[in-house]
């Protein structure tokens, strides 16, 4: 025991900020504190480095929250280089463009709501009209578009770009193309947009997502850079392609994982980072800490917090 370790009492009279308390978790204890504390330790020191590739997977759900604005202001604020995700932020990031998700909570009467023409997804309501028939309608003519312009094969990323084209500021997608941050997509079928993809294509047989190159980008990403980070909401498809294309590099340098799964039953969702470092996904000496709780409350602390102590991060070259 060393003495700098002692657990300290937090003085709320002494904080002013966010980022005062995301400081004070450091020596709080805590348990969940201390590791939220050095997950903001962490992120400070990746994004005041100019030569670290920052990687963000998450899944769809948490784009139907509010958690939309903090993910697209983590990429309007240069906190990101990269984004790996799954079929349903394409989704949500258009719906809630043009329409509404409203509030609810996870003891809705299902049946009830079924015969109103809502769904929910968790404690989100999310109507029918607002959903699927406005993705039809707006990825159709996208689609239409592209093919008109003698575009017929493409990446997920590059959909991505004209996905984002579309919308407005209010979207990930849109300051992704804004700022050249690739959104990959690994499953791309496995959603309303890509449905609609599926839906072109028996009409178009000439148009293909080009998946080899979203992996190729990948690999250039990843052999191009001198150190490269994650940040990992949840698990599932997109934390599995992040954590694997980086094991060719020999493992990542940084990772902050937020979850609120346990890796009682095996599951990639709730897997420690530790256990990355077994497969060489993760570097021996990374630094790197799991948190272990829910997104929406996480991920907006630290990003307010990362905010008010370092403002944009600029990055040269």
């Amino acid at each position: 025991m060393k003495k700098n370790n002692i657990v300290k009492d937090i003085d709320v009279t002494t904080i002013n900020s966010v980022s005062d308390l995301l400081k004070s978790f450091l020596s709080v204890g805590g348990f969940m504190a201390q590791h939220l504390g050095k997950a903001y330790a962490i992120l400070r020191d990746i994004l005041s480095k100019n030569e670290v590739t920052v990687f963000m997977s998450f899944p769809a759900d948490i784009v139907a929250t509010g958690l939309r604005g903090v993910i697209r202001d983590m990429v309007k604020l240069g906190y990101v280089d990269v984004i790996i995700t799954t079929c349903g932020t394409w989704d949500h990031d258009i719906a809630r463009t043009f329409k509404e998700y409203y509030l609810g909570s996870f003891f809705e009467d299902d049946k009830m709501l079924a015969d109103k023409n809502i769904h929910r997804l968790g404690n989100i309501l999310v109507p029918r009209d607002s959903y699927g028939k406005i993705i039809e309608e707006k990825v159709q003519a996208i689609l239409r578009k592209l093919y008109r312009n003698g575009i017929k094969s493409l990446s997920t990323y590059e959909l991505s770009w004209y996905l984002g084209e579309s919308l407005d500021k209010s979207s990930i997608l849109w300051w992704c193309k804004s700022k050249g941050v690739p959104v990959i997509v690994p499953a791309p079928y496995d959603g309303a947009v890509g449905s609609q993809i599926w839906i072109f294509q028996q009409f178009h047989r000439d148009f293909k997502l080009d998946l080899k190159a979203d992996e190729d980008l990948l690999s250039d990403l990843v052999f191009d850079s001198k150190e490269t980070a994650a940040v990992i909401v949840g698990g599932g498809v997109s934390k599995h392609h992040l954590l694997w294309w980086n094991q060719f590099r020999g493992g990542l340098d940084y990772a902050i994982q937020i979850t609120s799964a346990v890796e009682l039953d095996g599951s990639l969702s709730g897997a420690r980072l530790d256990e990355a470092i077994s497969w060489g996904k993760v570097k021996k000496e990374a630094r790197n800490v799991s948190i272990w709780g829910e997104a929406s409350v996480i991920l907006p602390l630290l990003v307010s917090g990362l905010y008010r102590d370092m403002g944009v991060r600029e990055k040269s070259g």
